[in-house]
């Protein structure tokens, strides 16, 4: 049984808190400590909680079978049902193959930016509406959702906000925002993220003091199919058969060989396997030829980047250029840059510019590009 908790940082998590008729609502739960205190801590607030958990692969991971064990587990200590969907087909055609047809092309795509989009959240609405009485989702994410304000968001000119925005975790060091550029309005509207308000080491107390199974389980990798294969080159072996090629030196000179371009990345040094006088990364790939480019590292700065299949989740597709702040890597620094609307011939919006203030490094296409104004995430698209 729960011990009582009375924590008023959740209430900030609940952002149209005063309309709240039906307390119901489907918790995503992978086994892990962040979605089991999510469920818990609004079980304490009064919630009707049921929890949900995708089966999206077999073996060992938060995100396989090993998860749906402490999931279950969890869920009849907290007195709650427990619904788990097969979500393996899904998760093979949205995740894996998508993953696959990427590297092949010779980029280096971002899984958890598709399965979130094409996957556990779809799914989690879908099971939600299929249960007339249950409006809200929960996951355990490090993110907020709030309605907006003009008189609490200023310096927000020339942006056009929409009701629901989505806004970075309180803990930037675990902040999760980033994996979440491609959520529609509707799933803002009905979603609800318990530990946006805490800090990593505040989920492991309030675990530890609700005596939740998972309170002290360890931290589960950022990609599923890492924690699965072991590492994403065994993905990568696992499902693409690999092509011996050339390294090149962007001056001409071939330095080595490579057993599989969709090994490497843009910005990689290690594991080149080529000797030279001074560190050289990987420049760029060219799938065609089956060459990997290299070069020192100043000759990786870009002032600019190509952004394609745009999802604009806070605010309106803007018309003119903005100012944003742009997170090119999970774990890298947003960066000050200007964002230019592209038309095509029908005048349409298909792309953007993005041009960089200071010219940044390990530019690489597949990876998201993420836009802020502070806190707030404003959209996000794909570096092609």
């Amino acid at each position: 049984m729960l011990k009582t908790i009375n924590y008023k940082k959740l209430k900030n998590c609940i952002p149209n808190n005063n309309s709240i008729r039906d307390k119901n609502i489907i918790v995503g739960l992978s086994g892990g400590v962040d979605s089991s205190l999510s469920a818990a801590l609004l079980i304490e607030d009064g919630w009707n909680v049921e929890g949900l958990t995708l089966w999206l692969m077999k073996g060992e991971g938060s995100c396989c079978s090993e998860g749906l064990v402490d999931a279950a587990g969890l869920c009849e200590d907290l007195g709650i049902d427990h619904h788990v969907i097969d979500s393996r087909k899904i998760f093979e055609k949205e995740v894996i193959k998508k993953t696959t047809d990427a590297y092949k092309k010779g980029f280096t795509p971002l899984p958890c930016s598709m399965c979130n989009k094409n996957v556990k959240f779809e799914e989690m609405l879908n099971f939600a509406t299929k249960k007339t009485n249950f409006t809200y989702l929960a996951t355990g994410h490090y993110a907020r959702v709030k309605i907006f304000s003009s008189s609490e968001f200023i310096n927000t000119k020339n942006l056009e906000f929409r009701e629901y925005i989505l806004l970075r975790g309180a803990d930037k060091s675990k902040d999760q925002s980033y994996f979440l550029y491609s959520l529609s309005q509707e799933i803002l509207s009905r979603l609800i993220l318990p530990l946006g308000e805490l800090k990593k080491e505040e989920t492991r107390q309030e675990a530890l003091r609700l005596g939740l199974r998972t309170a002290e389980k360890p931290e589960s990798q950022d990609l599923c199919l890492v924690e699965h294969y072991g590492s994403m080159q065994k993905f990568i072996d696992n499902h693409i058969e690999p092509k011996e090629g050339k390294i090149m030196h962007i001056n001409g000179k071939i330095l080595g060989k490579h057993n599989s371009i969709q090994h490497f990345t843009i910005g990689q040094r290690k594991g080149l396997g080529i000797a030279w006088p001074e560190p050289l990364y990987v420049k760029s790939l060219d799938k065609q030829k089956n060459i990997v480019y290299v070069s020192n590292k100043s000759d990786l700065n870009k002032k600019e980047a190509l952004i394609n299949n745009l999802n604009w989740v806070s605010i309106e597709e803007p018309q003119t250029a903005i100012e944003v702040e742009a997170q090119i890597r999970y774990r890298s620094n947003p960066v000050k840059g200007t964002l230019i609307p592209l038309k095509d011939e029908d005048n349409f919006h298909k792309s953007f510019k993005l041009i960089f203030e200071e010219s940044q490094s390990s530019v690489t296409p597949g990876q998201a590009a993420v836009f802020y104004k502070g806190d707030i995430l404003l959209g996000g698209g794909l570096i092609s």
